[in-house]
């Protein structure tokens, strides 16, 4: 092993993730002295095992679905089969260009990559143990953007084989005949309704009494009508008890409402949260502080009580977004390198790739509510969409919140073919303090799907020009 080693730059940031490698590319970008530390892949969790290989694959399923079911469109597909190894590879090629363009974009800026684990020494400084050996780093600011990982539930361990976590999923070359996923958020309906596509016989079991707590009801029905559609079994107030290997696969015991339930399955996932990756980090030795959540207090400018020691993404709570990470990387970095950066979003879009999809920024309904704002409310279904039918997805609807007084925007809601992209145009309207009325007389092209949006916000004010009676009951063409 080689002897320990020093460097001395102005920046290190310690995870190479969303957050961390646009963090170091900004700050590069300013004129700071900047080095990476990251111990496995470029691009971190997102990249290599969570944001992008699950849309890979998601894609990949629904492409499949599309397959099946263009007979209603007079196309006729036989023989129609998957071949999940080949799927895999291909998700492979796409993580493997990307990380290599994380790779390429660092160079081109001069950022040093340092391969190992990094914690805090001290305020400026950084014990790196690497394959090389051990390194310290010293730095005038330091960067925490470490991310987080998967709760694993004591009596339902994690084994790489039958019970896994949500990248454990993501690398199945074969589809489970039999899946249950214990979990109903974000992460175990994106992947149920994954492998449901493939063909799984899905089973979700969540403990509280609704599928995607803290989403919009309105919006949650339409998943749930999907989930239906694709023959799931749905149990609420429910909890995974233990499981047991049988002659015929996996016994999962279910403790529900009305009483035990054992589920028989091929394979388990497991999603049903996640906590950060703080407890490895050497806060004692620099002094910084974190909650009793293991979360790392900050401010605006994404500081700690350690102002030379900055944190973002996933160890900072919730939202766990990556878009979220890298946009406070770019507020930090120019805090750092003095240009006045600060994070301060009017509001965060977020996107759960079920199907349909759906997509929020802002306040839902009833935070809203929740919260004493007295709203106005404006939605359009898709079933009265001409874009929509034309593509045979007309499951879903838009949903418009604006303050009753002056229509400001307060939220949007979308559940619907199309809502990761739909919801941009919405998260812009917000940020630039545009009103219920400012969208609704944005002349949006036709037929397209983002016409839901004008309409619901035509709909706030008791206007929708296409929806006439019961939502649905008129055609737009």
């Amino acid at each position: 092993m080689s002897p320990p080693t020093e460097r001395a730059v102005d920046v290190a940031v310690v995870g190479a993730g969303p957050g961390g490698y646009v963090a170091a590319i900004r700050c590069a970008q300013l004129g700071l002295r900047t080095l990476v530390v990251e111990r496995q892949g470029l691009g971190g969790v997102c990249l290599n095992v969570g944001c992008i290989p699950s849309k890979a694959l998601i894609h990949a399923a629904s492409v499949l679905e599309e397959i099946r079911e263009a007979e209603a469109m007079g196309i006729h597909a036989d023989g129609v089969r998957v071949d999940l190894r080949k799927t895999q590879a291909w998700k492979k090629a796409i993580l493997d260009r990307l990380g290599n363009g994380v790779g390429t974009l660092l160079r081109e800026q001069k950022v040093e990559v340092l391969r190992g684990t990094g914690r805090l020494a001290s305020g400026t400084s950084l014990s790196v143990d690497g394959p090389e050996g051990k390194s310290t780093v010293r730095a005038r600011a330091i960067l925490l953007a470490t991310g987080s990982r998967p709760i694993e539930l004591p009596n339902l361990k994690f084994d790489d084989k039958d019970v896994v976590d949500s990248a454990g999923a993501l690398a199945w070359e074969e589809v489970p005949k039999r899946l249950a996923v214990i979990g109903g958020g974000v992460i175990g309906l994106e992947m149920g309704t994954l492998y449901a596509k493939l063909g799984s016989a899905l089973t979700v079991v969540e403990l509280t009494p609704t599928l995607l707590p803290g989403t919009d009801p309105d919006l949650v029905k339409v998943v749930a009508r999907g989930l239906k559609k694709r023959k799931a079994e749905i149990h609420l107030e429910a909890k995974a008890a233990g499981i047991e290997r049988t002659s015929r696969g996996l016994a999962l015991a279910v403790e529900t409402k009305n009483g035990p339930v054992t589920v028989e399955c091929d394979k388990v996932l497991v999603s049903v949260g996640v906590r950060p990756n703080t407890d490895d980090l050497g806060l004692e030795a620099a002094g910084v502080q974190k909650d009793k959540r293991g979360y790392l207090p900050v401010n605006a400018q994404r500081q700690t009580n350690v102002p030379t020691v900055y944190a973002i993404g996933d160890i900072t709570g919730p939202p766990y977004l990556a878009h979220k990470a890298s946009a406070e990387g770019l507020a930090a970095a120019a805090a750092i390198a003095g240009k006045g950066g600060a994070f301060e979003p009017r509001a965060i879009p977020g996107v759960i790739f079920t199907d349909p999809e759906i997509a929020t920024v802002g306040l839902q309904e009833p935070e809203a509510k929740a919260a004493g704002r007295a709203v106005a409310v404006g939605t359009f279904p898709f079933t009265a969409l001409g874009r929509a039918l034309t593509m045979g997805r007309t499951e879903g609807m838009v949903k418009v919140i604006a303050d009753a007084a002056d229509d400001s925007l307060l939220g949007v809601g979308i559940a619907g073919a199309g809502a990761s992209d739909l919801i941009a145009e919405a998260a812009l309207a917000i940020e630039m303090g545009a009103t219920a009325a400012d969208l609704a007389l944005t002349i949006h092209s036709h037929p397209t799907l983002p016409e839901a949006l004008m309409e619901a916000a035509e709909d706030v004010h008791g206007r929708a020009i296409h929806k006439v009676g019961k939502p649905g009951a008129a055609g737009h063409g």
